[in-house]
């Protein structure tokens, strides 16, 4: 039996378990998918040692990047982000690829109904980067929102009601709001959102985190990451059976 899994730090939280375990039984599939809480990224080697049966992995906060100097070699795309969030086995080699900018693209454009709005993007990880990969393919302009400065365009003590006026699309890609720590969000002036916002965040865990509640109350439009996790493990199943 082929093994898959994901690799992170949490990743109790995650819904990807369930999503493969429902689909290899819908669809007959003779494999299982685990989760592999892994604090330190180089666990990784002793990982795929221990279980050659393992043919491919999904990654999660915090290793999207870590992991890179782990593996054997990059896809294109996942050489252009800089990160990873899927990893093919063959023959004890291992590849990165970053299904994030195909689940995000899949997810993102039926809610711009054709618009290109400027945005602001929270956080400077992984997934940021797979998010600014594909704002800047759509011609999107924006900004990137960090703690560090060295990370980012701005601080979060700079992002003030102006600058959500001049971008009405904020995306989350931290995991502040995320199962178990659900009363936490991203520090934004929301007195300043209105109802042509769109809040997005990757946080699926729950299902309305405080950051899409606060911009509900504004009466803007959200959207949480589900539909994105569901177009990346798709992503990732077909490059695992390429």
């Amino acid at each position: 039996m082929d093994h898959y899994g994901l690799i992170g730090h949490p990743v109790s939280h995650s819904f990807s378990q369930r999503y493969f375990t429902e689909k290899f039984e819908r669809e007959g599939i003779h494999a299982r998918y685990d989760l592999y809480d892994l604090p330190d990224c180089s666990a990784l080697t002793a990982l795929i040692a221990d279980r050659p049966e393992l043919r491919g992995l999904n990654v999660t906060i915090p290793h999207k990047q870590a992991v890179l100097p782990l593996l054997q070699g990059l896809d294109e795309t996942a050489r252009t982000v800089g990160a990873v969030n899927t990893i093919s086995i063959r023959d004890g080699a291992l590849t990165g690829h970053n299904t994030d900018v195909e689940g995000f693209r899949a997810m993102l454009e039926p809610l711009l109904d054709g618009e290109r709005p400027r945005a602001l993007v929270l956080g400077s990880g992984g997934a940021s980067r797979a998010v600014a990969f594909v704002l800047r393919s759509l011609g999107i302009k924006f900004r990137i929102v960090s703690r560090d400065r060295d990370r980012g365009d701005l601080t979060y003590d700079l992002v003030d009601p102006i600058v959500l006026k001049v971008c009405p699309l904020i995306i989350n890609t931290t995991p502040l709001g995320q199962h178990p720590l659900i009363d936490v969000a991203p520090r934004l002036p929301y007195e300043a959102l209105t109802p042509k916002h769109l809040l997005i965040d990757l946080v699926y865990n729950p299902e309305r985190t405080l950051f899409l509640k606060l911009g509900n109350e504004r009466g803007a439009h959200t959207c949480n990451g589900l539909a994105m996790l569901h177009a990346q493990a798709e992503a990732a199943w077909r490059i695992w059976n390429s």
